[in-house]
């Protein structure tokens, strides 16, 4: 038997959309030829509707680290359905690609941390991290432990709650779970120090911290909620030794530390995971998602220490939260197969020298009058656009002024995504320096044609 199914592009050219985009300024979209249709894709490029190939310049978005269309992983999703095409991991049930990924995630989770729940978006690994810890204190008898502390310029997703933990501009007119959370200042030296030295912004940021738990006394906080390096809020990187300081101070308070590497994790700066190997920390609880599976199917996971769990598997207590599609059998075995790939080709070992030349020619651009700072690591960058280098004064928001980098960039054959006066570049982490140097190129042009149209 064989389907029709109409998924041509004409057809999504020509009628009238039904469909809602993410994140996405609705009215603007009412516009005709304001979309772009990708509609094939294959290592670090992918195709629009007009036959343009185009440099995949933010990697789906965040996560096909691996590179398209990499027939290993298809193939083991294919044989996976063929096998098993789904049964759900409730109750007594599970089946061996869920149990297999868990056990190579404890294997490659820092210290303790070797039991995993899975989900299916970054957004629902935090809000499991949350509903764990908030029935880990009630287990242990302490049901005021609540409070989320998290960052501005933070995003940890957009469900009810984990935007509530995301820095507030990203839900203006919006409502949100605001009674559980307090944003701590914003770790961008740049922008926050006011004229201190990293070491003297960094114990502003250590009393910051202090100064609230004081407030609300620790009985009360659960946790501490932290991307390594924050990723939608513009790509910020804290002071150095910033995680180990805020660790050692939760760690004072019994407070909780959640590192979100959703965005960090399997290879984009470098490593499989960024918190120990990168900034020298082992959390309580690591949330990813992203490159777990390089984006071939949703997955994601919340991996708990051994000290979580053993309080949350003791007798008396039922563990009441789990999605139908938790640990999904075609996912899983996306992800085991998209993890061999990255050891077989030794991609994170890779991204230390291609990231770093990366990171090296982004950071030339600051030559730039309209560039203000360049800032990430590896495959995880930010350029941030603004209107006086002296001043670091920013453009207005009628400037669209990441919108037309993006589009500059577009036309010249590389997709970057713009953020305000951000533009983000978190490519496949496949790129040889052939690629890297035209990316950086292209970013050039692009940078030079909008600053002489100012």
């Amino acid at each position: 038997m064989s389907l029709d199914l109409d998924i041509t592009t004409d057809g999504v050219l020509t009628a009238d959309t039904h469909l809602v985009q993410s994140w996405a300024d609705l009215d603007f979209l009412k516009q005709s030829g304001q979309r772009t249709v990708i509609v094939g894709a294959e290592g670090a490029y992918v195709r629009d509707s007009e036959g343009n190939q185009l440099i995949d310049g933010i990697g789906g978005l965040w996560c096909v680290n691996v590179g398209h269309r990499r027939r290993e992983i298809i193939d083991a999703i294919t044989a996976q359905l063929e096998t098993l095409d789904f049964y759900s991991t409730f109750y007594n049930f599970t089946h061996p690609a869920a149990a297999a990924l868990a056990t190579k995630l404890a294997d490659l989770a820092p210290g303790t941390l070797n039991k995993v729940h899975f989900g299916n978006s970054g957004s629902v690994a935090n809000e499991t991290a949350i509903r764990i810890l908030h029935h880990y204190y009630n287990r242990l008898g302490q049901p005021r432990k609540r409070r989320i502390l998290c960052r501005h310029g933070a995003y940890h997703g957009s469900t009810h709650l984990t935007v509530a933990m995301t820095t507030p501009g990203y839900s203006q007119g919006w409502s949100r779970e605001d009674s559980l959370v307090h944003h701590l200042r914003c770790p961008h030296h740049w922008r926050e120090g006011q004229g201190m030295t990293e070491a003297e912004f960094l114990e502003v940021l250590k009393q910051d911290l202090r100064d609230t738990i004081q407030q609300y006394g620790a009985e009360t906080i659960a946790c501490f909620f932290a991307e390594p390096i924050m990723g939608a809020g513009g790509v910020i990187v804290p002071p150095e030794g910033y995680h180990q300081a805020m660790f050692e101070i939760c760690r004072d308070h019994d407070i909780k530390y959640v590192t979100d590497e959703v965005v960090t994790s399997f290879g984009r700066l470098g490593h499989m995971f960024a918190s120990e190997d990168v900034f020298g920390i082992v959390p309580d609880i690591i949330t990813t998602a992203k490159g777990l599976t390089s984006g071939y199917q949703p997955l994601s996971a919340t991996i708990l220490s051994d000290e979580i769990h053993e309080v949350i598997s003791g007798p008396g207590g039922m563990f009441f939260h789990g999605m139908t599609y938790s640990g999904h059998p075609a996912a899983a075995a996306a992800g085991l197969a998209n993890i061999a790939l990255m050891e077989a080709e030794q991609i994170p070992q890779r991204v230390r020298t291609t990231g770093k030349r990366f990171e090296g020619l982004l950071r030339q651009l600051d030559r730039h009058d309209i560039v203000g700072e360049v800032r990430g690591s590896h495959f995880m960058m930010g350029l941030e656009f603004v209107k006086d280098k002296a001043t670091a004064a920013p453009f207005a928001p009628e400037d669209r002024i990441g919108l037309r980098l993006a589009r500059e960039a577009q036309k010249r054959g590389l997709i970057a995504r713009p953020l305000g006066n951000i533009l983000i570049l978190s490519p496949t982490l496949v790129m040889d320096e052939a690629l890297i140097d035209r990316t950086a190129a292209i970013l050039d042009d692009s940078i030079a044609a909008v600053q002489a149209s100012l």
